[in-house]
């Protein structure tokens, strides 16, 4: 454990930061991380969704029938394989992810306001190693369930 850092208060905080700034608002974890993965990432196929998101295919699949049904995802052949289908976000998918995108910018904006500018500054120099971490986690996640 590098510097003595406090590991368990960090995991628990990483809980609550989840919890409040990530409201599902009629949405699994699952398909608003898949909405925003194509938001951020462009069309995908379903099986580099699935293990983006560490779901089977199946689960994927059925997760995906329910957003198309929903009209916030599109189904289409890949051009690159016509055997195969890409999955983009319809304008209204993409309207989702900017207005929930916009929701969490405002909560955050708001709670920012709330404390002291030692705080926030200390915060905004943290964000770059933050980053680095959010990275390794993914990394060894990934690693983790190969």
């Amino acid at each position: 454990m590098p510097l003595d850092l406090p590991v368990a208060d960090l995991e628990a905080l990483v809980v609550k930061l989840s919890a409040v700034t990530t409201r599902r608002e009629g949405f699994s974890r699952t398909a608003a991380a898949t909405l925003t993965r194509l938001a951020t990432s462009g069309p995908a196929r379903l099986t580099d969704l699935a293990s983006a998101e560490e779901v089977s295919q199946p689960s994927m699949s059925s997760l995906v029938a329910r957003l198309v049904e929903q009209g916030l995802v599109l189904r289409r052949t890949d051009p690159a394989d016509a055997r195969a289908v890409l999955l983009s976000l319809t304008p209204a998918g993409e309207a989702l992810v900017a207005q929930r995108r916009a929701a969490r910018t405002r909560r955050l904006d708001a709670a920012l306001a709330e404390l002291s500018a030692d705080d926030v500054e200390r915060i905004a120099d943290a964000v770059p190693a933050l980053t680095r971490l959010a990275d390794a986690l993914r990394r060894s996640s990934k690693e983790v369930t190969r």
